[in-house]
């Protein structure tokens, strides 16, 4: 029996999903990863008080959730000084993304963003039938906002992307300086801030919500400061008439019932995620100093990691491929001019202690020459 034909805008897509795990490359390899630190997971846990909300929501697991998300968009207002009516909550960013896609970008339409940024927002305009231009980071890592605002004119795009601090390169602009960005944008091209890493960013960061420019999303997770990566819980800040667009495409069971709880709670435990912030802050100070022994620069980074500059795409990759078989897991980006970096974690104290440990033997032997390619990896 024939199998009933897909769509040609399926059979058009590449198979290979936006990430590969790092579960995947150790099935693939062989290899246990001992030192977990290239996913821009907190190494900190989560707050007690999460913990203890999602433990008793379980008792109530056989009901469904609440489709509107009412108490924790609620809460969210009261934090961020707005009404629940300019929130909508998602299965994090990821989730958020494809629904500004949907409501903004249809076949054939254009979205811009930097080359090499966040791979999930390529994922859901490839997806959706619309069609992306980028524009290179400069070469000292940070996003060229005016290259992006002339290539939106340039392509008549109907939706930017920038992430602020930015993934891969942990570097950020201010919010004075995005606010002329969206200003040089064109009146119809809407524009998503992926606020992802803003808890460890500098004051002036974060982008000011309270007038907000009805082009504009801001989203912001719960993965990274409050430490709820594996539940995926985020939100995104716009007008109302935004969010009630995004309420017409959306999975409106989307957010479980205990991550749902749970994210409430980590909001109300703020005195958890400030030392969160904090042991992070410290841990890239070790990094840095690891770095500059090794004569190795690295980027300024607003995030939970730190972008190490290897000077060569050949380098960086060969670093990377030598920690693998130490069972170190890191990751690097894959496009110029930021391939020649890789990119650290911050991990537990124990984590940092054994790559700080586990990376000079790897350099030097790369610096040798005495390493091999290690299948699998640079896919």
């Amino acid at each position: 029996m024939q199998t009933p034909p897909r769509t040609k805008r399926v059979e058009s897509l590449p198979a290979a999903i936006p990430f590969v795990g790092p579960e995947a490359i150790e099935r693939r390899t062989g290899i246990p990863f001992t030192v977990r630190v290239g996913a821009n997971e907190s190494a900190f846990g989560i707050s007690p008080k999460a913990r203890d909300a999602m433990g008793k929501a379980i008792n109530r697991i056989s009901h469904y959730n609440d489709p509107e998300n009412h108490d924790l968009r609620t809460a969210l207002g009261a934090h961020h000084g707005i009404t629940p009516d300019r929130i909508s909550v998602g299965a994090g960013i990821d989730d958020l993304l494809g629904l500004a896609v949907r409501v903004y970008l249809g076949t054939g339409d254009v979205a811009v963003s930097s080359l090499g940024s966040y791979p999930t927002f390529h994922f859901h305009v490839a997806g959706f039938g619309a069609d992306s231009h980028t524009v290179p980071y400069k070469q000292t890592g940070i996003n060229d906002l005016e290259a992006l605002a002339e290539t939106a004119h340039k392509t008549r795009a109907r939706l930017v992307y920038l992430a602020n601090p930015d993934n891969p390169a942990g570097t950020w602009h201010s919010s004075k300086d995005l606010e002329n960005f969206v200003n040089r944008l064109p009146e119809t091209c809407a524009c998503i801030i992926d606020e992802a890493y803003i808890e460890f960013a500098p004051e002036g960061t974060a982008y000011l919500i309270q007038d907000l420019d009805p082009r504009i999303m801001v989203m912001r997770t719960f993965s990274k400061a409050h430490g709820m990566a594996g539940v995926r819980v985020g939100y995104a800040i716009a007008s109302p008439e935004v969010i009630k667009a995004f309420d017409k495409v959306r999975l409106h069971f989307n957010v479980n019932l205990v991550a749902q709880a749970g994210a409430l709670a980590s909001l109300h435990d703020l005195d958890f995620v400030h030392e969160v912030v904090s042991q992070v802050a410290a841990g890239r100070s070790e990094y840095e100093l690891l770095a500059s022994k090794l004569g190795m620069p690295t980027l300024a980074s607003a995030t939970n990691f730190v972008t190490f500059d290897a000077g060569s795409q050949q380098r960086a990759q060969a670093i990377l491929e030598n920690l693998a078989k130490k069972g170190v897991f890191i990751r690097k980006p894959g496009t110029p001019p930021l391939d020649r970096c890789f990119r650290v974690t911050v991990g537990t104290s124990k984590e940092r202690k054994a790559f700080a440990e586990i990376l000079p033997e790897v350099v030097k032997a790369v610096d040798s020459s005495q390493y091999r390619e290690f299948p699998g990896l640079a896919d």
